[in-house]
């Protein structure tokens, strides 16, 4: 597995560390980082003009003096390639453009507690970036780097502490109107032209998430082969999060969800505390996250081993709505296509199966369907399991284009009702899979996770 082009504890993953002083992990972090040098410079082309500030996420703190595990902005790592918190990335566009990195400054004492810092010497040097100075100069330095540029670029309205911080910059610069010196008479939001470029994802981005996939494909069969009735929810996640870890991923990409029986129904079920009864469906939604680059699986399966009758009826019709939609994504299709031929086969089937009254026409018409299917088909995928990317353009879905990843999720929920079949009752299946478009179709990255009835009644419950 790659190495994250970050600080780690261990002073061997310093940035500046010669690139042959490793295996192949550290030409991936060479790659890496030249791919964020690519991009810093297509964003000040969008850019025109102006100055961009990029900070990264702040340290969350769980409880009293205890953080949670530390993950950096995705915005800011994909400029830059650096996952230490305490980071602004600022980009001049323009005719003299240049990059400038603020971070922490080397403190031994802190290392000991918290880990190896780069430094501003060592992350110039290591991310390529032609300027880096200690964050706590950050105050010192913007309002010259601001003074007499036409236009601001950031995220507005995304963290209320620098929206003041960066009004305080602005006002100085402009305290300096009588000397000549003008402030940026525009602000523009950084993620327009953000969210476009990491929407397509280029062939270093793939390979990581085509391993990420890999790992999760891995975590589901082991966790597959791991139920039986009577085991906790609980325990099979920890066969999730054991899989993704021992195979190299940092951390899961979401929470995941583990949700046997009636549980399944509750689209963001947390809890993973129940029992795993004999006769019930397990459903599980969970990804890695690998070099920062997210997956997301679901797969449903018996917790026995053997599909009863309405279970298999159900899960078949969720595969089979699921084929449509993947066979739909390719190049040039509208982004909804997907969505239209899942619930184009659903329908069809909850009419089949008693779930649905009326014409399969009435049922997508007065959106009937919506009481077993009430999400949308997929999204984007990339640094967020949501990942940036507008779904439309000027008020149309817009076309697949190749690079473009998205998830790919039909599901079918029944609760009990009295409109509801009772033999389908607290039936909740959902099968998701990683989908990256391609020039002549599509690329199932996920594929390897096993979802025909004969293959999930083959390994559940031989571990």
């Amino acid at each position: 597995m790659s190495a994250r082009p970050s600080v780690s504890p261990s002073s061997t993953n310093r940035l500046d560390r010669p690139a042959e002083a490793d295996d192949n992990s550290s030409m991936d972090t060479v790659n890496t980082l030249s791919r964020c040098a690519e991009r810093r410079h297509a964003l000040q082309l969008r850019m025109g003009q102006g100055v961009a500030v990029i900070p990264t996420a702040p340290v969350r703190v769980r409880n009293r003096d205890s953080d949670y595990l530390y993950r950096f902005d995705s915005y800011f790592y994909y400029l830059s390639g650096f996952s230490e918190p305490e980071a602004v990335l600022v980009l001049v566009a323009g005719q003299a453009p240049k990059s400038i990195l603020f971070c922490r400054e080397r403190d031994p004492a802190r290392e000991l507690w918290d880990g190896v810092r780069n430094g501003p010497e060592g992350a110039k040097a290591g991310l390529g970036v032609d300027e880096a100075f200690p964050i706590g100069t950050l105050d010192e330095h913007m309002p010259r780097l601001l003074a007499n540029q036409p236009v601001l670029h950031y995220a507005p309205g995304a963290d209320p502490a620098w929206d003041a911080r960066i009004m305080d910059w602005l006002n100085e610069v402009r305290s300096q109107t009588r000397s000549g010196i003008a402030a940026p008479a525009e602000i523009r939001d950084l993620r327009t032209a953000l969210d476009e470029m990491r929407l397509f994802k280029d062939d270093s981005e793939v390979a990581v998430m085509r391993r990420a996939a890999a790992i999760s494909a891995a975590a589901h069969e082991r966790a597959m082969r791991a139920t039986r009735p009577g085991r906790g929810e609980y325990e099979i996640e920890a066969e999730l999060l054991y899989e993704f870890r021992r195979r190299g991923s940092q951390y899961p990409a979401y929470t995941p969800i583990v949700a046997g029986g009636a549980n399944a129904c509750i689209l963001h079920y947390r809890e993973n505390s129940a029992r795993l009864a004999d006769g019930d469906l397990l459903l599980i939604d969970a990804g890695c996250e690998l070099d920062g680059y997210a997956s997301d699986v679901t797969r449903t399966f018996p917790v026995n081993g053997k599909f009863s009758g309405p279970q298999k009826d159900i899960y078949e019709l969720v595969l089979a709505a699921q084929g449509a939609a993947i066979a739909a994504v390719r190049t040039g299709n509208r982004w909804d296509e997907p969505h239209n031929a899942a619930v184009s086969v659903l329908a069809r089937g909850f009419v089949d199966l008693g779930l649905c009254s009326g014409t399969v026409e009435k049922v997508i018409e007065t959106e009937d369907y919506k009481r077993f299917y009430m999400h949308r088909t997929g999204h984007w995928l990339g640094l967020d399991v949501h990942d940036a990317g507008e779904y439309k353009s000027g008020g149309e879905w817009r076309r697949l284009e190749p690079g473009m990843t998205l998830t790919v999720e039909p599901g079918c929920y029944v609760r009990p009702a009295d409109s509801a079949p009772k033999p389908f009752w607290n039936i909740g299946v959902r099968i998701e899979d990683d989908v990256v478009v391609t020039a002549d179709g599509c690329e199932v990255l996920t594929a390897a996770a096993p979802k025909t009835v004969r293959a999930l009644e083959a390994l559940v419950g031989r571990g």
